[in-house]
């Protein structure tokens, strides 16, 4: 995650799409582009209900940064196992791909949201992502001086989000309760492997920032490996506060049909 992305409404364009992105994955195939994926999505009459405007703007704004990104790693991990897992499970698939391409959910869920839930409070409001976003405009995070309706627009935006990945309970609230949020041990494995190919070495690996959106921290994640590694993913050997790993797959293949059968 770049910390040089400014922030954008992109999230407006569906919040977590959940459905059509699910849609789309069973229609999308790797030797597609962009505009071949959208005639195809469009003759296909799976979205009767949207207009073709708005399917080219949420495979353009949303889909195609979200999973379409990394050589379309996302896209294909998703295909893999949606037919292999649960719903709830998926969703974790998809929040991470989601908050990766839309740096004020990400930095929203770790700065925001988990430090909330972690004060003990049962709920979060827009009156708090509302300040989240007026303070991200005031230290000129976002791509242009939002207005007041954007901000609050916004603001709706990331916890209308949070309760379509499963963060926040649903509902067009002002408040929300907090749901109970668990990582998956396949999210974990495919996150684990995700950072490792991406060439982070094994300590980084541990303390990288997207563990924070799941709420855990440099202790919790070692534990959760030294779980991984039980269930053969890969080996752990620890010393002191240094690690160190023995990745048993060398490619995404071998890794994602491991993951839809585990």
């Amino acid at each position: 995650m770049s910390k040089k992305q400014k922030y954008t409404t992109r999230l407006g364009t569906g919040l977590g799409l959940v459905d059509e992105s699910i849609a789309l994955l069973n229609l999308w195939e790797p030797e597609f582009d962009n505009g071949q994926f959208y005639h195809n999505a469009l003759k296909s009459g799976q979205f009767p209900n949207i207009s073709a405007r708005r399917l080219k703007n949420i495979i353009k704004e949303s889909f195609a940064p979200r999973y379409l990104s990394n050589n379309c790693i996302p896209a294909t991990v998703l295909k893999k196992l949606m037919n292999t897992v649960s719903l709830r499970e998926l969703l974790q698939f998809m929040f991470l791909f989601t908050a990766r391409a839309n740096p004020i959910l990400y930095d929203f869920v770790r700065q925001i949201y988990w430090p909330v839930y972690a004060s003990g409070k049962d709920c979060l409001s827009n009156h708090e992502a509302r300040t989240f976003v007026e303070s991200a405009i005031a230290s000129g995070q976002t791509t242009s001086q939002w207005s007041e309706k954007v901000s609050k627009n916004v603001a709706g935006y990331l916890t209308g989000c949070c309760a379509d990945y499963g963060l926040l309970e649903k509902g067009h609230k002002q408040v929300r309760r907090f749901k109970q949020f668990t990582l998956n041990h396949r999210a974990a494995a495919f996150l684990s492997y995700d950072l490792h190919f991406s060439e982070f070495g094994d300590n980084a690996v541990l303390s990288h920032p997207d563990w924070a959106l799941f709420g855990l921290q440099k202790e919790d994640v070692r534990d959760e490996l030294k779980r991984l590694s039980l269930k053969g993913f890969f080996i752990i050997q620890a010393a002191g506060d240094a690690i160190r790993i023995g990745w048993k797959y060398k490619s995404w293949e071998d890794l994602i049909d491991v993951i839809a059968k585990s």
